[in-house]
């Protein structure tokens, strides 16, 4: 079965509360619970063909909202991002976030619980690791008894050792080029972000700090390498991830992991894959000449994010051709079925909003092409199916085409889209539908989910700036897949080489395919060079099932 991951934010996605009051307390405007996602809705998520669902901010993180009535440490304000704060600054690696539960005190078993649910619907479930930093404020208070809490044991005074979890500037004060109140750190821990300075910008992850897996960064000896003996860094981690890979979860998709060494993930996924052969993990890499390298060290999906999405934001958005994108797949063909495809997550700008395409329906061609072009997995961010704008100011995340993940809010796109769709504007039922039928053929259609594929740009130079066409085979089935990214109708020949008849083994004969994306039927000569006529629509494709 094809991969398809659906990515949500649990704080916004189990939402009710509508009043979204900017810079909101959680007492203001609400906060989504594991409960409220129930089996009702996870049935929906499975029917609509997603394997996977990432949910997003599970571990619990620094925020201002006071729960020391739980015996949970209070966060300075000043150093957490927004109301809610930022999911990525973990302030305890062995709870969940309280904000989520109905019963804070069991907060763990409606995680568990939630968990199940999801498995009884079909679904494997993805968490969030956070291995590069923490909180500046971290403690944890659920780690077992005979586990060192993680900076417990290390020698303050000095800026780089291998035996400590953290990197230090001695004897300063952390003190940012902004104002944080009454905070005291001394000495200033370095910030996660790479920043080895007691002054960090606003720009900087300035609510984190970073983990020490033993490069040095400090001193003369930049990057050298003390991993021998085993950093004890590296323990704490390893035991972090058996923790949460014992909790049932079947994927972890790690943060920045090309932040940390690849010794370390070579380590410790080889000795977590003896006990959960089946586990997985995604890793959020931007450079490209590192890919290889993770993949080697046992990650199984890597985020192609400089690669294809970049390229394909680049083609919706008129500054890059259409033709581009062979390149992006050459790029990576020999580790094509480990890149993870995408064109949303909580990092990126929503397609509809101002600041990218202004309207879903323009990522349609792009939607197409991620679901249908290999058989590697493909991503989509809550929302994106109902064409969600991201155009709110919420409070800390700024007015920028992005869904928050610092503020309590609520998205009525996903509140409606999943409890009453007659509420949601026609486009966005339309934009649905499409959606629906994409991932229908993605994953239902043998020639996607096991098929060759063959690219058909280099054959039709007249499609170089605003289309793409490609074919996929399997067995006596082929589908001849072909977008459009103008915003008007196109009418065009396909030709296929002989080259392809050979190498995808089909055979000169007269056929009646079905355009699998409108049920209507056609019946022409598949031979090579002779070209086959497609009238393709503003922001749309034609994917032309033949069965010889």
């Amino acid at each position: 079965m094809k991969p398809v991951i659906y990515q949500l934010l649990p704080r916004l996605f189990g939402n009710r509360c509508l009043k979204n009051k900017r810079n909101g307390t959680i007492a203001e405007n609400g906060c989504g619970k594991f409960c409220n996602i129930t089996s009702e809705i996870l049935n929906k998520i499975s029917q609509l063909g997603f394997s996977h669902v990432w949910y997003t901010g599970i571990i619990r993180h620094a925020t201002t909202t006071d729960y020391t009535a739980f015996n949970i440490p209070k966060q300075h304000n000043y150093i957490v991002k927004g109301k809610a704060g930022s999911p990525y600054a973990i302030a305890d690696y062995y709870d969940v976030d309280p904000d989520l539960a109905i019963d804070i005190e069991k907060r763990m078993d409606e995680f568990e619980a939630l968990v199940e649910r999801t498995h009884q619907a079909g679904l494997k479930v993805i968490i969030d690791f956070v291995p590069n930093h923490v909180a500046r404020e971290y403690k944890s208070i659920c780690k077992p008894s005979e586990t060192p809490d993680l900076g417990e044991n290390d020698n303050r005074q000095l800026a780089f050792s291998p035996n400590n979890n953290f990197y230090y500037i001695p004897n300063e004060h952390f003190s940012p080029k902004f104002d944080i109140g009454d905070y005291k750190e001394i000495p200033a821990f370095a910030t996660g972000n790479d920043c080895f300075s007691a002054h960090p910008s606003k720009n900087d992850w300035y609510e984190t700090i970073k983990l020490n897996y033993g490069f040095d960064y400090m001193t003369s000896d930049w990057r050298r390498e003390h991993f021998y003996p085993t950093p004890p860094t590296w323990f704490r981690m390893l035991e972090i991830l058996h923790f949460w890979c014992s909790k049932g979860i079947d994927g972890l998709r790690c943060d920045m992991a090309e932040m940390v060494p690849v010794a370390f993930w070579q380590w410790a996924i080889e000795k977590l894959k003896k006990e959960f052969p089946n586990i997985i993990f995604i890793g959020e890499l931007y450079q490209p000449n590192l890919y290889r390298q993770f993949i080697d060290a046992g990650f199984d999906w890597i985020y192609d994010k400089v690669g294809m999405y970049d390229c394909l934001r680049g083609v919706m958005t008129g500054w890059c051709k259409a033709s581009e994108i062979t390149h992006q797949w050459q790029n990576v063909d020999d580790i094509h079925n480990h890149m993870l495809y995408f064109l949303e997550n909580h990092d990126e700008q929503r397609i509809a909003s101002d600041f990218f395409a202004a309207d879903g329906k323009q990522g349609i061609p792009a939607m197409i092409i991620i679901s249908t072009m290999r058989n590697n997995p493909v991503m989509i961010y809550a929302g994106q199916e109902f064409g969600e704008r991201g155009m709110d100011k919420e409070g800390f995340s700024r007015l920028d085409g992005r869904t928050t993940i610092f503020d309590y809010w609520i998205l009525k796109t996903l509140l409606y889209g999943f409890s009453d769709r007659r509420k949601l504007p026609l486009s966005s039922r339309q934009l649905y539908k499409k959606y629906e039928q994409i991932l229908r053929i993605a994953t239902k259609e043998k020639a996607v989910t096991n098929g060759l594929f063959f690219d058909l740009m280099y054959v039709n130079p007249q499609l170089h700036d605003k289309q793409f066409a490609f074919i996929r085979k399997y067995e006596n089935e082929m589908l001849l897949i072909a977008v459009n990214f103008d915003n008007t109708t196109v009418d065009t020949n396909i030709y296929i080489p002989q080259h392809a008849f050979e190498y995808l083994h089909i055979e000169d004969r007269r056929l009646t395919g079905v355009n699998l994306m409108n049920n209507q039927e056609r019946n022409e000569l598949i031979k090579a060079d002779c070209p086959i006529r497609l009238t393709i629509a503003p922001h749309d494709g034609c994917i032309i099932k033949y069965i010889f």
